[in-house]
């Protein structure tokens, strides 16, 4: 960390000195890392620091190092600082507080609350039942935080695999009929009537967990508008396999809305019914996505092959 940003993290936490504790991760591609930093002297014993700094050499683990995905990453940060700017405030699902925020040339700096000092240290890799239905409850919190709302300096449409944003894994493509359908199943999902913020990568990997078993939610690069119903889908598949996903489809969605509709000041059976038809077709899109993606990946199962199929028939 050069002077400048431990002159800046010193003087936003009031600490009167620091150390880097650990680093808890690199971020995609090589654009920077988030470390843990412990603080003396100061009200919190530790904050998380995110730092972006653009490679010179992209490195995509998988091979898509091209300028399409650099700039969606680029906007991905600048639509993360929007967020916490302009709206995390509002959100009543548990998330970090952004302490201070600065950009200074290809840098950029999140001065973050560490939610594991605030008890939410536990990460799943495996999750019961019970912590699938905190998950869902902190995302219709987080949807009903922001129905309706215009996603104003975020990602007009939300999610890392928005069609829009993918034409070359749409190019390569080899499920003839799913390419077809690509472009309408983006425009039903666009074209709802109701719609919110989506957090846009809900997966397991960026909830975290108290002993008591509450939720909070980590990561929004990719946090636009949009249907609730994507990451749903996106969530139930980062943590179930093919054989869950069916067996609880409409426990999962019985769970989400029970818990939506009371974050609601009043029940709105037209949400409901509008987003219980989407859920399939919100699968089918993020199956669109990985099959271009990494045609290969374990994602891609018979469950979501069939739903897809009868997405597309009913079209």
């Amino acid at each position: 960390m050069n002077d400048y940003l431990r002159s800046l993290v010193l003087q936003v936490t009031g600490a009167s000195s620091l150390f880097v504790k650990e680093v808890i991760q690199q971020l995609w591609s090589g654009y920077g890392k988030i470390i843990r930093v412990g603080l003396e002297n100061a009200s919190v014993d530790s904050v998380v620091i995110k730092h972006v700094q653009m490679p010179v050499n992209k490195n995509h683990p998988r091979g898509w190092n091209t300028d399409i995905g650099h700039q969606r990453k680029v906007k991905s940060y600048k639509v993360e600082t929007n967020w916490y700017e302009r709206y995390s405030k509002n959100s009543a699902a548990r998330l970090p507080e952004c302490l201070a925020i600065e950009a200074k040339g290809d840098e950029v700096l999140m001065v973050m609350e560490d939610l594991d000092a605030a008890g939410y240290h536990l990460r799943k890799s495996f999750v019961t039942w019970e912590e699938i239905a905190q998950c869902l409850a902190w995302l219709a919190q987080f949807h009903a935080s922001y129905l309706g709302k215009k996603p104003d300096g975020l990602w007009e449409v939300g999610t890392y695999w928005h069609l829009k944003t993918r034409p070359q894994e749409l190019a390569v493509l080899n499920d003839q009929k799913l390419k077809e359908a690509a472009p309408i199943i983006d425009e039903k999902l666009n074209s709802c009537k109701y719609k919110t913020f989506v957090h846009g990568d809900a997966k397991l990997a960026n909830f975290c967990f108290t002993e008591s078993g509450q939720v909070g939610g980590l990561d929004f690069q990719y946090v636009g508008g949009g249907c609730g119903m994507k990451d749903v889908a996106y969530f139930i598949g980062s943590c179930l396999n093919e054989d869950e996903c069916e067996r609880l489809e409409v426990q999962i969605l019985d769970t989400y809305f029970e818990h939506l509709q009371g974050e609601l000041n009043e029940r709105n059976k037209g949400l409901e019914t509008e987003w219980r038809s989407l859920y399939r077709v919100a699968w089918a899109d993020f199956h669109r996505f990985i099959k271009g993606w990494s045609p290969g990946h374990w994602k891609i199962n018979s469950y979501s092959e069939r739903i897809t199929a009868e997405v597309i028939k009913n079209l």
